[in-house]
């Protein structure tokens, strides 16, 4: 059996992983009050960069796209979406940021079924 995938379903999976990203990335900027597009290729200024490690943190964690390619749709490092994902997942531990990533991720879950990104 051939695991692998054609050239028009890996391109498929890049633009969807893309629009996922983009979904994420706007909403937890709104949430945010951030005007600036958080998936620029630039650093950009503490608040835009911690709300990109959160977005990474919710494409990996809440859609289930692997490390390699959340890294690829945001044009970053595995390594760098590695470490977003952990030092989310160790701020989780203050109640009330657990609880706006918990809102975020049940707006995530209410995109309508026709619209659906997950895998």
């Amino acid at each position: 059996m051939n695991n692998r995938i054609s050239r028009k379903e890996k391109i498929a999976e890049v633009e969807k992983d893309m629009a996922i990203v983009r979904v994420v990335s706007e909403i937890i900027a709104f949430s945010n009050g951030i005007k600036d597009d958080i998936i620029a290729p630039t650093r950009g200024n503490p608040q835009s960069a911690f709300a990109r490690q959160i977005a990474m943190y919710l494409t990996h964690v809440g859609f289930g796209i692997s490390i390699n390619r959340v890294a690829s749709a945001f044009g970053r490092d595995r390594t760098t979406v590695s470490y977003a994902c952990n030092l989310i997942e160790d701020k989780r531990d203050e109640a009330d940021f657990d609880n706006y990533l918990d809102n975020i991720e049940r707006l995530l879950n209410e995109i309508p079924p026709a619209a659906n990104l997950k895998n």
